[in-house]
Parts: C-alpha cells; structure tokens; sequence
C-alpha cells in the first residue's frame, strides 16, 4: 500500500483518482465534482478529435457515460486519470467519426452544402452562377463514381481540411493507403472532370 496522499492541491493526481474510486462505488456527487475539474481539458481534446464543437460536445457526452460505466476498470498504475479518461474521450471521438465516415449519405450531404455556400453569394453575375453549377454538378457527378471508402477519405481530406496524417489516425488506417487512395481518387476524379470540360 502507498502512503496517503498529500492535499490535493499538491497532488491533483490523488483527488481524481479518489472521486474515480466514488464514482466507481455510483457516488453521483463525485461524478459531479470530476465532471466539473475534468470537462474543460476533456472538450478541448475532444474538439481536436472531430474537428467541431457541436460534435465534440457529443462525444464528451459518451465520454463520461463511460466513464461513469467503467470507473471500477480504472487502474492507477496503469495510467494517471486524465491520461485515462482522454483515452476514452479519443476512442470515442474516433468512433463518431468512424460512424459519420460509414453514412456516405452524411459524407455526401455535407459534400452538397459546402457546394452551395460555395455557390451562393460573390458571383459576379449570372454566367459565372451557371458555370459554376454545372462545374459542382459535374464535380458530384465524379465523386459518385469513386469507390466508397476512397470517396470518403477524398472528401474529407478536402472538407475538414486534414493533413494524410491526420485521416490516417482518424480513420485508423494505414498512412500508405490512406495517400494511395487520395493519389488514385484525385487522378479519377481529374479524368472525368475533363470528360464534363
């Protein structure tokens, strides 16, 4: 057994781990308390995670949900409880986005309205609009012809704005596959454009 711990003001450590410990024991006021010391830091990693605050505020919300499910799995010596509960936080933030990635509808939708945002407003007259209809029309046109997996990490990549590196992670796959199907999607996607030009 170790010594007691010192206040928790020199070892923030020590009091989370004793409010985990109650929470484990389904002590709400405790899960309360870690909620209130532990959200800020949690939301700002969950924000990382999926890139956007109304997501982000979901999975902090499955985050502690587990959290408050898998507190007696919580084991001191095998990680400090922030190192803990932001693994849960991530692993969550992954599987949301796992779980939008596999609704090519939602890939697709999203695709549509950054085309109309796109589309609406600075055009300089009614040509341009036209042009750059057919241009978005033609643009979905391709994309639907990509296979599934690639369409996604295509869309996303140039959506979120991710580095290769970051797809990879989100995504949980290979760094090579992940390039390859951008190198490949983009290069089908550039032969068909010419096809609409």
């Amino acid at each position: 057994m170790s010594p007691p711990h010192p206040a928790s003001s020199l070892n923030p450590d020590a009091e989370l781990m004793d409010l985990l410990d109650r929470v484990a024991a389904r002590d709400a006021s405790a899960f309360k308390e870690l909620y209130g010391l532990t959200s800020s830091k949690l939301y700002g990693l969950a924000v990382r995670v999926v890139v956007n605050r109304e997501w982000a505020e979901d999975v902090l919300q499955e985050a502690y949900m587990t959290i408050w499910r898998a507190a007696a799995d919580y084991r001191a010596s095998l990680s400090p409880p922030m190192a803990w509960m932001g693994l849960i936080v991530r692993s969550r933030g992954l599987d949301f986005l796992r779980r939008r990635t596999a609704d090519r509808s939602g890939v697709t939708q999203e695709l549509d309205e950054v085309m109309a945002e796109t589309l609406e407003g600075d055009a300089p007259n009614p040509m341009d609009t036209t042009q750059a209809s057919q241009q978005a029309w033609a643009l979905h046109q391709c994309l639907t012809r990509l296979e599934n997996r690639q369409r996604e990490v295509v869309s996303l990549a140039y959506l979120r704005d991710l580095s290769h590196g970051e797809l990879a992670e989100q995504l949980k796959l290979p760094l090579g596959t992940v390039k390859t199907w951008i190198r490949r999607g983009l290069e089908q996607l550039r032969v068909c454009m010419a096809r609409f030009a």
